[in-house]
């Protein structure tokens, strides 16, 4: 792979994001649900947009966070939810979003304390040992992250339950 020749420069201004634009947008557009650019659209594990496009919104956050509770609920999932974020612009307000609306439905939450991060595979790491001999209230997650995604972008993933099968009897 060739090497950027951005690299070890500082990005060009055309390329930089106002993280406070991104955030305004992010509470006051309200997506069309008649245009299929701004609807919730999975992708490998999750929902990706932005802001700017109408396509990762507070309502977005909202809906999915809802679906995820209505679904857990469905399958009687009660265990623990761990919640992890990382430090794109969009990634603290769609957290908090998401946990006013799993305290509304009940979901023990568990977050990085003094607000900090967590990457994915500390997620990932925790839902096993959570869920490692268990069979029943099983842990499961969400992570706000756009991952590799550039900075106008944010995502919403879910991480499933995983089961240590190393322990299964």
């Amino acid at each position: 792979m060739a090497i950027s020749p951005l690299a070890g420069k500082p990005a060009p201004k055309d390329m930089l994001v106002d993280p406070a634009r991104l955030e305004q947008a992010y509470y006051a557009h309200t997506p069309d649900v008649g245009n299929p650019d701004e609807r919730v659209a999975f992708g490998t594990s999750g929902h990706r947009g932005s802001s700017l496009r109408g396509s990762f919104t507070e309502a977005h956050i909202l809906a999915i966070t809802q679906a995820i509770c209505d679904y857990r609920r469905s399958q009687g999932s009660d265990g623990p939810l761990y919640m992890g974020k990382d430090t794109h612009a969009l990634s603290r307000p769609a957290e908090r979003t998401a946990l006013e609306v799993l305290a509304a439905n009940g979901v023990n939450t568990i977050i990085q304390r003094n607000d900090g991060v967590t990457p994915t595979p500390v997620i990932s790491r925790a839902i096993l040992v959570e869920n490692r001999g268990r069979r029943t209230h099983l842990a499961d997650g969400i992570v706000v992250t756009p991952s590799h995604n550039p900075p106008r972008t944010a995502a919403s993933s879910t991480t499933r339950r995983t089961v240590d099968r190393r322990t299964r009897t």
